[in-house]
């Protein structure tokens, strides 16, 4: 079974059925988040996956102008899980706490408009300059 953790072991993610999408998004709030030009998120519906170990949440406000609630570890700092106010019903759990290279690859990018400009992304994925209902 696969399983997300932080760089500490000490908070999990179990997801109990495969994820809904995997997406990269190069906002700037995720860009600071990761420490990296994008994020690589899956979406998972948030009753299909089990929490082990206590996180601490971070607030913030989307570039949609809704809460996105991060949840990352108080002992090592790594965001391993986020929830989304936009869509209540999923989970985002940072693809890279799975360390699985062979975990399913984005179908979908977002943001684009603040992409680096090294960046190059298969044509295989759905590229939008926003999210896909705002472009």
């Amino acid at each position: 079974m696969t399983y997300a953790q932080c760089a500490c072991g000490n908070l999990t993610i179990t997801p109990h059925q495969p994820p809904q999408l995997t997406a990269l998004c190069h906002c700037f709030a995720c860009q600071r988040r990761t420490g990296s030009p994008f994020s690589a998120n899956a979406f998972y519906t948030i009753d299909c996956v089990e929490i082990s170990g206590a996180s601490t949440e971070f607030v913030r406000i989307a570039e949609s102008g809704r809460k996105v609630r991060m949840h990352f570890c108080p002992a090592c700092g790594s965001t391993v899980y986020w929830l989304p106010e936009a869509a209540p019903s999923l989970i985002g759990v940072a693809v890279g706490s799975f360390a699985d290279p062979a975990f399913a690859p984005p179908t979908l990018s977002v943001f684009e408009q603040s992409k680096h400009e090294w960046v190059s992304l298969d044509g295989a994925i759905n590229h939008f300059q926003r999210l896909p209902d705002s472009n």
